[in-house]
This record gives structure tokens, C-alpha cells and sequence, in this order.
């Protein structure tokens, strides 16, 4: 039983050893693109309100405010910290970090418009990011945890962001 047991415990080190760690990226970069109806009504919004915003070929539109040169976004697997504000066209704000606070994440773990228009800037800057349902939340209403519909299928988001650090 003394042998059994010990060859138990002795398999058992010997194939942790061998267990390899998986650091590689599992997030893949999206094709997605938005389609030119609603890349249209995103660019009558801007043209509306006098924004001047440059288009990005997925679809979506953005500004950025350069504060200074910081690291830069290297794939998906990046964790980001950021300070950011969420609103609809006319407005309304659907979520922020809360002032004096931060919000980390890999890139990859968020919405298209994000992962697209992050890497465009670098840490320590901002980005304004105007952004096309079908790379925001698409054509589902996002509900809050009671049922609630935060924010309701086919938006166009509205994200003022501030890239605070990268990893």
C-alpha cells in the first residue's frame, strides 16, 4: 500500500512539473465594422452638434486631446486603467468611474469601439469616441442587475476617455 501510495504522490509531482502555464493572448482582433446606415446617422449626429471628429475604417468616430507621451497598448491582452464617462446623443451619462477613481481591464474583454479606439492613443492621453451600435452593444438592451435597461439596443455611445496606465 506504502508503494501505491507513493507512486501516487511521486506521478503526481512529476506531472506538475510538466503542467506548462498558459500566458499566451486568448482574444482575437474583431473584423467587425459598422454598416454605412449607421456610420450615416453617426456622422449627421456630428455634423449637427459642429463636432469635428476623424473616421476610423471600422466605423466608428474620434478626437483626441494628446496630454503627453506614455506607453502605448501593446494586444488585446493589455490591462488598461482608465477614467471614463459614458453618454447617450442627448447627453445623458449611463456610466462613469466615479470622480478620483479608476476602472482596469484587458482590452480585449470590452466592446469593439473600445478595443478599435484605444490603441490610438497612448497613456496619459484622452480620447473622445463616438461609436456605431454594432461596435458599442449592438441590438440586445443591456440590463442592470434588477432587470432595468441601461442602455437600450441599437445606441450610439458617446466615451470620454482618459488612458491612465498600461500593462
Amino acid at each position: 500500500m506504502k508503494k501505491l501510495l507513493s507512486g501516487i504522490v511521486i506521478a503526481f509531482v512529476l506531472l506538475q512539473g510538466c503542467t506548462k502555464k498558459n500566458d499566451t493572448c486568448s482574444y482575437t482582433d474583431s473584423t467587425l465594422t459598422a454598416p454605412k446606415i449607421e456610420v450615416d446617422s453617426l456622422q449627421a449626429y456630428l455634423t449637427k452638434n459642429s463636432i469635428s471628429a476623424t473616421q476610423n475604417p471600422a466605423g466608428f468616430f474620434y478626437t483626441i486631446t494628446p496630454a503627453a507621451t506614455g506607453k502605448a497598448i501593446v494586444n488585446l491582452c493589455s490591462t488598461l486603467t482608465v477614467k471614463y464617462k459614458g453618454k447617450f446623443v442627448n447627453g445623458s451619462v449611463f456610466d462613469s468611474t466615479a470622480t478620483s477613481t479608476t476602472a482596469a481591464f484587458q482590452l480585449g474583454q470590452v466592446i469593439v469601439g473600445w478595443q478599435k479606439g484605444l490603441p490610438l492613443i497612448k497613456s496619459n492621453e484622452k480620447i473622445t469616441l463616438y461609436i456605431p451600435p454594432t461596435l458599442g452593444y449592438g441590438f440586445t438592451d443591456v440590463r442592470d442587475a434588477g432587470g432595468h435597461v441601461v442602455i437600450p439596443a441599437n445606441s450610439i455611445l458617446i466615451f470620454d476617455i482618459e488612458l491612465v496606465d498600461v500593462n
